[in-house]
This record gives structure tokens, sequence and C-alpha cells, in this order.
């Protein structure tokens, strides 16, 4: 049974400060002083008898008692803003999602799922942006995104984020169909006979590239271009005798189709895990919930 003594800036106050890590930070998004934030949330870990932050560190973090709550008291109140609507007879609030897509994702794992996401929430916005690893996982920190699909970075870049791998992916070096390497081996001397495309420094699979290229003994390669981008890194590949250091991912159709062709590769060496960057602390709602399931199902067609 819910307890009477619970109220609605209980409930508030302790998602924005779960939401910011900081109770002064909680206190100037909700307009009150930071005292009364501080009571406000000590009020209600005395009501349900538990811890609901540790306190130890120079941020407030969940226990996982407050993990579970937060997770059930922000589903609730989504819940009960719609049900107000419903009542006054307004329009539903529309929901919306925020999705930070790496090249990776972007062309075949997030649109299937988008589309499965149309069929079980056609009200919902999926909002997409595209963008650098550690531009969309610095928007995600903050709040602007609600998760980032694509392959995981680097430990340092994922501080206060969780990571959900939904497959490998290796890297691939992709030709034109009726390249002289298509479908061959190639050391470091045949491909340094060749322009190639590399993805540029901050790119999550450069180390990887790099750390492959001076492997097979080409230690100073000179790219001429660096890129990850499907639509120019296309078209320089057709047009062109260029060799394209990219996720598999990002050239699905075109291999699939015979556009594109690929340079045989060590993949164990160049795979790496793809997946869902959320932030820690975050409340899923139901619709993200479904896209993170239709991300699962799109996963496993792969």
């Amino acid at each position: 049974m819910f307890d009477p003594r619970i109220r609605m800036r209980h409930l508030h106050c302790f998602l924005e400060t779960a939401r910011r890590g900081s109770l002064s930070a909680a206190a100037e998004t909700l307009s009150v002083s930071q005292p009364a934030a501080s009571k406000t949330i000590r009020e209600l870990e005395e009501i349900l008898e538990v811890a609901l932050f540790d306190r130890s560190g120079r941020r407030l973090a969940l226990t996982q008692a407050g993990k579970t709550f937060q997770r059930y008291v922000g589903a609730a109140l989504v819940e009960l803003g719609r049900a107000q609507d419903l009542v006054r007879e307004r329009p539903v609030r529309r929901s919306r999602i925020a999705v930070g897509a790496l090249p990776t994702a972007a062309t075949v794992l997030l649109p299937e799922a988008a589309l499965s996401l149309r069929k079980t929430a056609p009200e919902c916005l999926l909002r997409v942006t595209t963008g650098p690893n550690w531009l969309l996982l610095s928007q995600l920190r903050e709040g602007a995104l609600d998760m980032v699909v694509g392959r995981m970075a680097a430990a340092q870049l994922m501080e206060g984020l969780s990571f959900r791998q939904l497959y490998s992916e290796p890297i691939a070096a992709i030709v034109r169909a009726g390249h002289p390497l298509a479908g061959a081996a190639a050391d470091a001397a045949t491909l340094g006979r060749y322009p190639l495309m590399l993805p540029p420094p901050g790119a999550v699979i450069a180390p990887q590239v790099q750390a492959y290229l001076h492997g097979i003994g080409l230690f100073d390669p000179q790219p001429a271009f660096e890129n990850v981008g499907l639509a120019f890194g296309r078209k320089v590949v057709l047009s062109s005798d260029t060799i394209w250091f990219i996720s598999a991912g990002v050239v699905h159709d075109e291999l699939e189709s015979g556009l594109l062709s690929g340079i045989r590769l060590n993949d164990d060496l160049l795979g790496g895990p793809v997946g869902v960057a959320m932030r820690n602390n975050a409340v899923m709602t139901d619709e993200q919930r479904h896209l993170l399931a239709a991300l699962v199902e799109a996963a496993g067609h792969r």
C-alpha cells in the first residue's frame, strides 16, 4: 500500500537528484534551496526506512534500493501524466526518444529497430542524432540523449554510463567490386600501393585500425582520406581504387548487394562490441524499453 506521507515534492526531488547526482543542481532545477532539497530527501528516506543515496563520493550515487525506487517511480509519474491528460480530455502528450547513432548502427540496426518501434508505439517520436562518439556520449551524459547505439567507446569515455552489448562486429577493408584486391589477402606492401581511407583520430575504431596496420608492418600509413560516413566513403570507393577501413555494419547493404567487396583481414583481431549506452541513473520509459527490445531483436537478425 502506498504510504500517504509521500508527497509529489519528495518524488520530484528524488528523481532530479538521481538524474543530476547533486543536491545543489537538483535544488537549482526545482527552484528551491539546497537545505530544503536535502531535507526533502531525508524525509523520503525516513519514510521508506532505507538509504536511497550513497553519500561517500563527490557525487551522490544511487544505492541498489535507490535504483529500484527510481525505476518504478519514474515510470509511474509518466503514466500518471498520461492518465491526467485522458481524464481532462486533452490529447495525450506525444512521447519522444532521443537516440545518438554511430555509423555502424545508423545504416541497418537502428533503422530496423525504429520501424519495429513504430508498430508497437506509433505515437512515439524517435529523434536520431549522428556525430562522433565523444560528442554523442557527452550529450547522453548531459541528458540531451536517452541512449547511444553503436560501438563501445574507450573506458575513460564511459564514466557514469552503462553498456549493453548486442553483438560483435568486425572492421572491414572495403573496395569497389572489380578492384584488383577484391576478395584477396593483402600485405603491407600491397596496401601501400593504393589510396587509403582510414577512420579519423577520435573515431572508436581508429586505434584498432592503427594497431592492425602496425601489426602487418605498415607503420606510418599516409591516408588519402579520413572518414567513417557512408555517403562520402561509398562514393569515393566506387569511383577509385581506394581501400576503406570501416566497420562492416556501415556498408552492410553494399556488401550484401555486391556493390562493394572486401579484402581478407583477421576479423578476430579487429572485432568489437556493438550495443546500447545509457546513463547509469536513467529512468527507462515503456517506449525506451520497446526500442531496446527492438534493437535486441534486430541484432539477432545479424
